[in-house]
């Protein structure tokens, strides 16, 4: 009888590790850049969801860092999109304030986007399958040469 009782503690404690492990995410992201664009995509390389598949910590975070020591740009937009699995709920800017938000949708924008600074978005998120999710950035802006669309993140 004891053996029975260790060995099915043992699996549980191995059990409990797996779903564990089985709520943290990773993504990889596909943006690609026009040659000579000043600004830089941030986007969680991890990130962790509870029991409810809601992302923990606040949810995803994205933004645009200005890498320019010297340039200001204007009229400055970053949109995230859902393309599959996400749900969007509140949002919180950082350097701008939102423009549009939906359940699928954010925008941020600024007037101005200062030399090193950024323009991002947190957004409470709710995954509807972990293991197959997707978003799209667009950038629209003045003062660069860089494309609108900015690729993709997700797994």
């Amino acid at each position: 009888m004891r053996t029975s009782l260790g060995a099915l503690s043992a699996v549980g404690a191995v059990t409990a590790a797996q779903l564990g492990l089985a709520a943290g995410a990773s993504a990889l992201a596909e943006a690609p850049q026009s040659t000579g664009c000043p600004v830089d995509i941030v986007y969680p390389s991890r990130f962790y969801a509870n029991s409810g598949n809601w992302v923990t910590n606040g949810g995803l975070s994205f933004a645009v860092k200005n890498k320019s020591a010297a340039k200001n740009f204007t009229k400055v937009t970053f949109t995230v999109t859902v393309v599959r699995n996400i749900r969007f709920g509140t949002a919180v800017p950082t350097g701008g304030k939102v423009t549009h938000r939906t359940s699928t949708t954010v925008s941020v924008s600024t007037a101005t986007l200062r030399k090193r600074t950024s323009l991002g978005v947190r957004v409470r998120s709710h995954l509807l399958d972990t293991h197959t999710y997707e978003v799209k950035f667009a950038l629209h802006g003045t003062g660069w040469t860089c494309a609108v669309d900015q690729g993709t993140w997700g797994s």
